[in-house]
């Protein structure tokens, strides 16, 4: 690997380098030619391409949220009035049931992924993902497992026993029919797709760093998905296990979570919420990675206190796994674990606070510039703030055991998830639409968009902390109308529709945007970031010549007189990339990376058969497997032209 300087320093605002390779643009369309995924229908099954599978990723869970939405708002209207008939109790413990399985396990975690895939090489200067085809494969198990859950709703079949599927209720006794079964395999799908997305994440970020960007120079965004990912990793084998042992008891007769046979259904709150209490930060924790993006760049200064946030990042994804209890404070828990559970609950308050205040700090001494994306993140502060105080409240085994099951609990779920990731994730959706398509999304709309999704939001939510607190239970499809609940629910569902109008705004300016917007150009926010380096949209290979990082803040601190800027000597017509040592972020070695390849499709499909036939019968566990197992063959079978490359490769180094 040849490291030096090549020319002019690349210009962010032009987005590639004036002089930078030998042979300038021709070498750059040649690599754009390498690094493209092959053309016409065949090609689209094919590719691998982190862009490609990143944009699909986020089309495919925007869907899953508006359809989530949908069924919010069918709920919203069955409630507004006491005593309505719009749908009966079966068809609403369906649909609340798909609402929370959707927006838990195919929008919020996903999405976050699905940004983190398109942004996390072109921040830390890369081009491509580490494993690009178990991206595209992690994507593909994602979206049998959606449309198969939406298949069986449609066929009411869909699932009754609420997101977090309690046994006894989906158990063999009370879970009649299929129910429960499609239900905990959708978890199969979504938690294997989650942990190979994670695998990916943790390699790209140790092994893959521009040379010069050492730990200390990571972004907070890049570390918030690496925190993230780890978090992933420990906790989604939980609920993965859960959801197996739930299947053994309903299709083999085991008795996991039967009490009369030596089991125990308290195994599986323990075991779902070892995984639900830290789902919320692995939701969260990537909102927070948005805000570190955005208050920098409108502030016009580097972040306040980054040792500070990164330690905090790291502190949050630890206590996130001695919290699980503070969902089973109504259980008959012993009265001294309940204790420590709720110290560990107010402790986790400590590092959001410690970031909240860096921020402040940061806005403090910057000079702040009121954009779409700032006023998503102020947002922030005032919706967290609310719910992290009923947070507080919650942790307390007194409180939690008056309002449990209450729509105070609803109130607080929503404002810390909506407030946490859902305002910070539209505030990033403006931020970056500019470097995903080349244009700008418009101001005005997208601040009308704002007030009604703020105003929506709080006028929705916060009456159903009153509704709570006069004893309104969740998950109750109607109520008497001398139970005096019937307004506030009337103003929740008017706030609901003004929610969604803000959301349609917000959809309505992205197609508008992305035909006839304003051209952006690179970086036409002036930030500090290296994916603001390439173009916009990027080129398929991200960078022509790949950036060496002098700083924390790669665009805002050149390289110094005499030290290279950019990495040169890679192949232009080869798969080729350049891998780092994990901490420093010295060249390591050159790798050569796969080709495009069908067989992450195929066996994608041959997954979807295996897991969708356990469901009926056990056998598919066994003769299930020999598709796949074919399949995985087929995709790692080697190819004479790769070996051939990978062996030239080997004498040039």
């Amino acid at each position: 690997m040849n490291e030096g300087p090549l020319g002019e320093r690349p210009d962010p605002h032009k987005g590639k380098l004036k002089d930078g390779l030998a042979g300038g643009e021709a070498v750059a369309q040649a690599l754009d030619a390498t690094w493209s995924d092959p053309p016409g229908f065949l090609g689209w099954f094919c590719a691998i391409n982190h862009k490609t599978i990143a944009r699909r990723f986020i089309v495919t869970t925007l869907v899953f949220f508006a359809l989530g939405g949908l069924l919010a708002a069918w709920m919203r209207l069955q409630l507004a009035r006491p005593g309505n008939t719009l749908m009966g109790p079966d068809l609403y413990n369906q649909v609340f049931t798909m609402h929370g399985s959707t927006m838990m396990f195919l929008f919020a975690v996903p999405v976050m992924q699905a940004v983190a895939m398109y942004l996390v090489p072109l921040m830390i200067g890369a081009r491509s993902v580490a494993f690009p085809r178990m991206n595209a494969y992690a994507y593909w198990i994602f979206l049998f497992g959606g449309i198969m859950l939406y298949v069986v709703f449609a066929l009411d079949s869909g699932p009754d026993a609420g997101w977090f599927s309690y046994v006894p209720l989906a158990g063999p006794d009370y879970g009649a029919g299929k129910r429960s079964d499609f239900w905990a395999q959708m978890i199969t799908f979504t938690e294997v797709s989650a942990l190979m997305e994670s695998i990916v994440i943790i390699c790209t970020v140790f092994k893959m760093r521009a040379p010069g960007m050492t730990l200390n120079r990571i972004p907070l965004f890049v570390w918030s998905m690496l925190v993230t990912a780890f978090m992933i990793m420990f906790a989604m084998p939980a609920v993965a296990t859960a959801s197996t042992l739930l299947i053994l008891d309903r299709l083999v007769g085991t008795h996991f979570y039967n009490p009369g046979e030596g089991g125990d259904a308290l195994l599986w709150q323990h075991m779902f919420w070892f995984f639900g209490h830290p789902e919320v930060y692995l939701i969260f924790l990537p909102g927070l990675g948005f805000i570190s993006a955005i208050v920098p760049t409108f502030a016009r200064r580097p972040v306040f206190g980054y040792t500070a946030m990164v330690l905090s990042l790291i502190a949050t994804g630890f206590l996130a796994f001695g919290l699980w209890v503070h969902h089973m404070f109504a259980t008959n828990l012993p009265d001294l674990g309940k204790a420590f559970f709720t110290a560990a609950s107010l402790l986790i308050a400590i590092p959001t606070a410690t970031q909240i205040f860096c921020w402040l700090a940061t806005l403090w001494t910057g000079r702040l510039s009121l954009k779409t994306p700032m006023l998503y993140v102020l947002s922030f502060f005032f919706i967290l703030v609310l719910g992290g105080m009923t947070g507080l409240m919650l942790a307390s085994v007194s409180i939690d055991t008056q309002v449990h099951d209450s729509y105070f609990v609803v109130a607080h779920l929503h404002y810390v998830l909506l407030g946490g990731a859902v305002f910070p994730l539209f505030g990033a959706f403006y931020y970056w639409f500019p470097k995903f398509t080349g244009r700008m999304m418009s101001e005005a709309l997208g601040r009308w968009s704002f007030w009604l999704m703020f105003a929506g939001f709080n006028v929705a939510f916060f009456p159903m902390h009153l509704l709570g607190l006069q004893g309104m239970p969740r998950r109750v499809y109607t109520y008497p109308a001398e139970m005096g609940w019937g307004n506030l629910n009337l103003l929740s569902t008017v706030g609901a529709i003004t929610l969604a109008t803000g959301i349609l705004l917000s959809l309505v300016n992205a197609i508008r945007s992305a035909r006839a917007g304003a051209l952006a150009g690179a970086d036409p926010w002036g930030a500090g970031t290296l994916e603001w380096l390439a173009e916009s949209p990027p080129r398929p290979c991200n960078f022509p010549a790949l950036p060496v990082v002098h700083g924390r803040d790669a665009l805002w601190q050149p390289a110094p007189e005499g030290t290279p800027d950019h990495v040169s000597g890679l192949a232009a017509d080869l798969r080729e990339v350049l891998t780092t040592t994990v901490a420093d972020a010295r060249p390591d070695a050159r790798a050569m990376f796969p080709d495009p390849s069908p067989w992450p499709f195929l066996t994608a499909v041959a997954t979807t058969v295996f897991f969708i036939g356990s469901i009926f019968t056990p056998w598919a566990a066994v003769w299930g497997t020999v598709p796949v197992v074919i399949a995985c063959i087929c995709w790692f079978w080697p190819r004479r032209r790769e070996a051939a490359e990978e062996l030239a490769l080997e004498k040039q180094a």
